[in-house]
């Protein structure tokens, strides 16, 4: 027997696909119904009006950036900056599995809802979320890089990155413009890397004598 749980579950995880695939805008609530074989009432129930079921479609967005997103590229690298690109690659397959056709979900509904406060304070936080994540990798990278580096604009600017690249692969159908904003990005890291702390000599090492 289904459980109300499983009902709210599945008609945010039907409107989570709808909305991606096709925008939130051209998503109807009989669709978003007809697809999760579940009936008026009990969506009614759940969420007020579309606008509340979008709300619920964003905290599963919040829920989901740690497991979905941030660990597997993490898995792949103890390296914190390789981590910041393994991130960016985890955007580059999604954009090679759909052929250039679907971008980041939350870019997109940015994009598209002009709606209340709340909900633009909700993907805010999906974005601030995801900055944190990558300052996370920036913050673990130590003295690799300058220590006058604002981390947080940094954090904002790989962002800009990723839904930029994302946008223009879109348009052009191609990985092409992804790939050269993540190899520019890549170049400024490794000048930033390069601008880090001078290398200690084996005398700056070695701890200070006794006494």
């Amino acid at each position: 027997m289904e459980t109300p749980s499983s009902t709210r579950d599945r008609l945010i995880e039907t409107a989570r696909e709808l909305f991606r695939s096709q925008g939130y805008n051209a998503t109807g609530l009989k669709q978003v119904l007809a697809k999760a074989e579940v009936n008026a009432g009990s969506l009614y129930y759940f969420f007020k009006s579309k606008e509340d079921l979008l709300l619920a479609v964003l905290d599963r967005y919040v829920e989901l950036l740690r497991p979905a997103v941030l660990d597997p590229a993490f898995e792949q690298t103890a390296d914190p900056i390789e981590r910041v690109f393994a991130v960016l690659g985890v955007y580059r397959e999604y954009l090679s599995k759909t052929g250039c056709t679907l971008g980041c979900p939350i870019g997109n509904l940015a994009l598209e809802v002009d709606a209340r406060l709340v909900v633009r304070e909700r993907i805010a936080l999906n974005f601030n979320n995801w900055c944190r994540g990558i300052r996370e990798c920036l913050d673990a990278a130590g003295d690799r890089v300058p220590p006058d580096l604002d981390r947080q604009a940094l954090s904002e600017f790989v962002l800009t990155v990723m839904e930029g690249g994302v946008m223009q692969a879109r348009a052009h159908r191609s990985l092409e413009p992804f790939d050269r904003s993540v190899a520019m990005l890549r170049d400024y890291f490794n000048r930033l890397l390069a601008a880090g702390p001078p290398e200690r000599s084996d005398a700056d090492r070695a701890p200070p004598p006794p006494g």
